[in-house]
């Protein structure tokens, strides 16, 4: 499957990426012979050095590839996720405006037995009552957030301790 937004690269949604090629899984048609058969370098007539320079151009090819394609698929999710967004900001629209009427008709249900204005009163002091519940809850929840990473915090030390044992 070749993805025009790679360049042609053959690597896309779907395709697994290159990482999940191995050279046994792909074989093209050329008289019965692998693709690979035919198409190995020679490796015989040439350094180490230029080796070491085609494999680590290879890498960075394959490592742009990879990254246009994580750039590829975060940019599909990203418009999932702004649909989605959208969404339940027009819930909450909706859901406030759904409050204000449902007060509204308390209110009026309550000018019923009593005036008006203390209606309106017991219909605010019922909204007070329940964001001040609501504030001290969150207030709650968070004191109990830690904003230190403690597992990468802890994992990039054992990297730092890895690397100096390497290269001591």
């Amino acid at each position: 499957m070749t993805d025009p937004t790679l360049g042609g690269t053959g690597v896309g949604p779907g395709t697994g990426g290159a990482h999940a090629i191995s050279a046994d899984q792909v074989s093209v048609s050329h008289g019965g012979s692998s693709a690979f058969a035919d198409d190995r370098p020679q490796v015989e007539d040439r350094s180490v050095g230029e080796l070491i320079g085609e494999v680590t151009g290879d890498l960075s090819k394959l490592m742009r590839q990879e990254l246009e394609l994580a750039k590829v698929e975060l940019k599909a999710e990203g418009a999932k996720a702004g649909k989605g967004a959208g969404m339940l900001a027009g819930a909450g629209v909706a859901g406030h405006l759904m409050l204000v009427f449902l007060s509204l008709t308390i209110m009026f249900a309550l000018d019923q037995i009593m005036p008006m204005a203390w209606a309106a009163l017991i219909v605010t002091a019922l909204w007070g009552i329940i964001a001040a519940v609501l504030a001290a809850r969150g207030k709650a929840e968070l004191k109990k957030v830690n904003p230190k990473p403690e597992r990468t915090v802890e994992t990039l030390k054992e990297d730092v301790q890895w690397a100096k044992t390497r290269s001591s």
